[in-house]
């Protein structure tokens, strides 16, 4: 069954305007099953800036967890250093529940070996919760810029060595790195330009001041789609089905440029064990939600597939974040990406 159009603005503005009704009653029992109910509103930190992917996400699961945790979840957003900011917040926290944090590839995973002795918090200071959703990358050009395939792209950046500029929502990000495995991968020189968020970088991209982009594809897809941007590839082993006449790197002839940014609840690392486990009970009921899943598989988000059954518990989240943080610190190896010469 085709799923329903949903734009950007639209999840922003609903998300934005809805008043907080308070818990519906089929949810009160979920204090007595859980052992721990949040006894004020809950702050949901996200590292970047509104209209992001991060944000799309964490506005997407406002609503229904508020109604079922019975007190209001905030987004608090507090950009900056690749979302090192916002993960900063939390890991600093008073860890009693009630701040957490949306947490993603790079400050998750990327921004360890990125940022080195530079890091503000290390990875123990953090208790997973919930994995969310994944997503494929994609990589796109201003509609001016002479180039209608990754295999173009790649040549006009060879004719014109560092004259052209990538941009991404900021150094560390996966789009950071998608960038960089590009450019390593096809021999180019493109001129990295980090922004504090996807939505400066789609301004800049679109007006024309940029000419290649790296962005998730909840956060792009509809500029994508209504051809404001041109979509090259997406960064995943299989083409999305929201894109499905886009193809995959692999296909576009750079196999090496494969990455998946995902977005979960983390805690601080002392964050009650109830809490935890009520957040995540919460979290997991909402994904499975028709309508609600619906508005994610819309953006291009993909089901966390942790947990036996499907899913993420606590456990399989931790699990994910340290073969993450693995995996990546490799990659920011190999592609010789800095803080400072990024």
């Amino acid at each position: 069954m085709p799923l329903s159009r949903l734009s950007r603005r639209a999840v922003l503005s609903a998300s934005l305007s809805a008043p907080f009704l308070g818990a519906r009653p089929v949810h009160a029992q979920g204090a007595a099953q859980g052992g721990w109910s949040p006894s004020r509103p809950i702050r949901l930190v996200v590292g970047f800036t509104p209209a992001g992917t991060t944000d799309i996400a964490a506005r997407l699961l406002v609503e229904p967890l508020s109604q079922r945790l019975g007190q209001q979840v905030v987004i608090e957003n507090r950009p900056g250093a690749g979302g090192n900011v916002g993960a900063d917040v939390v890991a600093k926290a008073d860890p009693d529940g009630h701040t957490i944090l949306m947490q993603t590839i790079s400050s998750g995973a990327i921004n360890y070996q990125l940022y080195g002795s530079r890091m503000p918090y290390k990875p123990e200071d953090f208790a997973g919760i919930s994995l969310v959703i994944r997503v494929p990358n994609a990589i796109f050009v201003n509609p001016n810029v002479p180039a209608n395939t990754l295999a173009e792209l790649v040549a006009l950046a060879k004719a014109n060595p560092g004259k052209m500029n990538i941009g991404s929502s900021g150094v560390g990000t996966s789009l950071h790195m998608t960038g960089e495995l590009l450019k390593l991968a096809a021999g180019i020189d493109l001129t990295h330009v980090p922004f504090r968020g996807a939505g400066p970088m789609m301004q800049e991209i679109i007006a024309g001041r940029i000419e290649v982009g790296v962005d998730n594809l909840p956060s792009v897809i509809n500029h994508l789609r209504e051809g404001r941007l041109k979509p090259l590839a997406v960064t995943t082993a299989t083409r999305s089905p929201q894109l499905p006449n886009v193809p995959t790197t692999a296909e576009a002839g750079q196999p090496g440029v494969e990455a998946t940014a995902w977005f979960g609840l983390v805690g601080p690392a002392r964050m009650p064990r109830a809490a935890i486990e009520r957040i995540n009970r919460e979290v997991e009921a909402i994904l499975t939600e028709p309508a609600i899943w619906a508005k994610f598989a819309d953006l291009g988000g993909m089901r966390a597939e942790l947990a036996p059954g499907g899913g993420s518990s606590p456990e399989t989240f931790d699990t994910f974040m340290r073969n993450e943080i693995a995996k990546w610190s490799d990659a920011v190896r190999r592609s010789g990406a800095t803080v400072e010469g990024s």
